[in-house]
């Protein structure tokens, strides 16, 4: 596999909510990251190099410690706003996540009408759980209808943080919140569920990029949020590559807790073993030398 690339963007002076940004920085980060991905010379090209005017894409956040840390609709809508002046039509772009109220809680209007994005939960009538459970290696889980029945791609926009068992918790670990049963698979670090789960025919075959959502990095006593330990950061990233995001978003919180005194995640007991995992399993690179990480700062 060739190296892959991770774009790392960041504003000045970040606000200290992710609430607070100006939704045209927000515009300007994701122009410039998918543009520095991609090497095409506008946004539109950008989505079109990955995406295909046919796709149903989904947008799966992270609402579950809303409203403080979670990928609120400032965040995850420029993003679905991006893939339809790209020409995918709104009603084929899904915001979505576990609950409803979690959606709600994290200030998203929860829609299901065709003409505007929609943005529901797995919990909507008509949607819910698959029949039967997807089995892959270690995972035996019911997945949401969402992404088996109604998407052809999938975009993972997660909060960026620390994780008491996972160690940290990024891209991958955000289709936790695509199945019925997560709680089984908290064991060992997460080690090999999550891992094993990005590489299940219904992540797997849809996943196609990794946005982590890095305004505000929860770098300790994580995932709920915590003031104490919650850094502004003013940084999205971006990849093509699961495993190479996620590594390079566990470097981010090392070097944050380096900063604080913290002892590292290995020496906290807990490193995210499921990242080196992933790698085992073909689904990209975690080591240094076989990611190109671009960095660029939005004025």
């Amino acid at each position: 596999m060739p190296n892959s690339k991770v774009v790392i963007v960041r504003v000045p002076n970040p606000p200290k909510r992710p609430g607070d940004y100006d939704p045209k920085t927000i515009d300007r980060m994701y122009g410039l990251g998918l543009r520095l991905l991609t090497g095409q010379a506008a946004p539109a090209e950008a989505i079109r190099s990955v995406f295909s005017p046919s796709d149903r894409v989904g947008i799966k956040v992270n609402a579950i410690a809303a409203p403080e840390l979670s990928t609120g609709p400032r965040v995850s809508l420029p993003f679905a706003r991006l893939l339809s002046a790209a020409g995918i039509p709104p009603r084929n772009i899904i915001v979505w996540d576990r609950t409803n109220r979690e959606l709600a809680d994290a200030g998203y209007k929860l829609n299901l009408e065709s003409s505007a994005f929609q943005v529901y939960g797995t919990d909507t009538a008509g949607a819910g759980y698959a029949g039967e459970p997807t089995q892959h290696r270690g995972i035996a889980s019911l997945f949401s209808a969402i992404l088996t029945d109604r998407l052809t791609a999938s975009v993972s926009l997660a909060v960026l943080k620390d994780h008491g068992m996972a160690g940290i918790t990024a891209g991958m670990k955000n289709y936790f919140g695509a199945i019925h049963n997560p709680n089984k698979y908290h064991d060992d670090h997460c080690d090999p569920y999550v891992a094993e789960l990005s590489d299940s025919p219904p992540v797997r075959s849809r996943h196609r990029l990794t946005i982590l959502d890095a305004l505000l990095i929860q770098y300790h006593r994580g995932p709920s949020f915590n003031p104490r330990w919650a850094e502004p950061a003013g940084t999205l990233v971006f990849s093509l590559d699961p495993v190479a995001a996620d590594a390079v978003g566990w470097r981010m919180i090392a070097k944050l807790r380096a900063a604080k005194g913290l002892p590292t995640l290995e020496e906290d007991g807990r490193p995210p073993l499921y990242i080196e995992t992933a790698e085992k399993l073909g689904l990209g690179h975690s080591r240094e030398s076989d990611i190109q990480v671009v960095e660029e700062t939005v004025g």
